[in-house]
């Protein structure tokens, strides 16, 4: 039923002390707990649901003023609007009006969602990617004006030559936008987008030629780069070498500890918050491999300590001082420690027998068919190991014979 406004007066408003007053018209006193204020209640025009507004405490809006909040929200109503989406779009619109800088608002986002990741330098990787590439157009820029001419400024630079990092930077750029939209301190489309924008500008990552790609070392170069390592007394070798033998990543293997070794079974298990993949994998350590940790076992402090340490406690050796101990033994610096992973990859693709599966579960790749992933629920551990065994044997060969190897698996 409805009642006509204006039938409370100030003191009986004053001296509510627990419940609830109408003044009518949608008009309510409320007093809970100790505290008192005032409510505007109705039933959506939108959904057909009651509701209701809070319009601020009795100590701060006065009758008056509380009435004439009120008589607003009624107006709302009559015009199939609201009140309280009315005020969410004012507020929306409001924030889009003040702005904040594109910087401002990745900081906020990676602040949030980094407790969520579950690699801890992803933080730290988020902003230097951005600082590099993105900071330079967008640092300063309102996120509410950022455009896809904007967008391109960003990416084109770096799209045919650094096409892995200018993906990751798009997506980034895309995955801050999106989080401005549900803050409301943007709208519309999101200029970061791939499917059905960028799309339609940019070619598609994996078409761009080679030069996003990580340097491979040609297989047949294996034996004699590997000798070269071997022939070295550096650590950064010695992490080359084991990252070569048990095609791992880099990161894998220079924060593996050893915890993570079980010496008599010959076999590493990185757990799955190492993992690219988000999966525990089981690494099957060849002879070689072996000899490496034995090499590196006086510099063993504790149970969980690291088995490639750097100059500073508790962190790992760098990935720039692999790879020069890589370049050094290659003579190049056109090769690079994630392209072993694609020599080994070659190798079990043209000078082995091996089926394709086996190669990408020592990989650690995602089964990208969901079938097949079905089906095959172990980890190919036996054949895996033979097929690291074979691996050995080529990457250690006499090089004046590797052209007469063939491996069947």
């Amino acid at each position: 039923m409805k009642v006509a406004p204006h039938r409370l007066k100030a003191r009986q408003v004053e001296a509510l002390k627990e419940g609830s007053l109408s003044d009518g018209g949608n008009l309510w006193a409320v007093a809970r707990g100790g505290s008192k204020a005032w409510s505007f209640r109705f039933t959506s025009p939108v959904t057909g649901k009651r509701r209701e507004m809070g319009l601020g405490p009795t100590y701060d809006v006065s009758l008056a003023k509380a009435r004439e909040l009120a008589s607003a929200a009624r107006a709302l109503l009559r015009d199939g609007i609201d009140p309280v989406n009315n005020r969410s779009d004012e507020k929306a619109q409001l924030k889009r009006e003040r702005g904040i800088s594109f910087e401002e608002l990745a900081s906020r986002y990676i602040s949030e969602q980094s407790a969520g990741w579950r690699d801890q330098r992803w933080p730290s990787l988020w902003r230097s990617s951005l600082e590099k590439h993105a900071y330079p157009v967008l640092k300063e820029k309102p996120v509410s004006a950022i455009d896809t001419d904007d967008i391109l400024a960003v990416l084109r630079p770096i799209w045919t030559t650094k096409t892995e990092t200018a993906s990751r930077v798009r997506s980034r750029i895309e995955r801050i936008l999106d989080y401005a939209r549900t803050q409301s301190w943007r709208e519309g489309e999101n200029p970061a987008r791939w499917r059905g924008h960028l799309s339609n500008i940019l070619p598609a990552p994996g078409k761009v030629t080679q030069g996003g790609h990580f340097a491979a070392l040609d297989r047949k170069d294996v034996p004699r780069v590997m000798a070269a390592l071997s022939a070295s007394e550096g650590l950064a070798a010695k992490v080359a070498r084991f990252i070569c033998l048990t095609a791992a990543r880099s990161g894998e293997a220079r924060g593996a500890v050893w915890s993570e070794i079980d010496l008599e079974n010959r076999v590493w298990t990185v757990p799955k918050e190492r993992m690219k993949a988000a999966k525990e994998h089981r690494v099957p350590l060849c002879d070689a491999a072996m000899d490496i940790l034995r090499e590196i076992a006086p510099l063993r402090e504790k149970e969980d300590g690291l088995l490639f340490p750097g100059q500073k406690a508790g962190k790992p050796l760098s990935d720039v001082a692999v790879s020069k101990a890589l370049h050094i033994a290659a003579g190049t610096k056109a090769v690079t420690i994630h392209g072993l992973r694609s020599t080994f990859r070659d190798w079990a693709a043209e000078e082995t027998d091996y089926p394709r599966e086996v190669a990408e579960m020592a990989l650690a790749h995602a089964i990208g068919d969901k079938v097949e992933a079905a089906y095959r629920r172990g980890d190919l551990f036996a054949k895996r190991r033979q097929m690291m065994d074979d691996w050995e044997k080529w990457a250690l060969c006499d090089t004046r014979s590797v052209d007469t190897i063939l491996v069947t698996g």
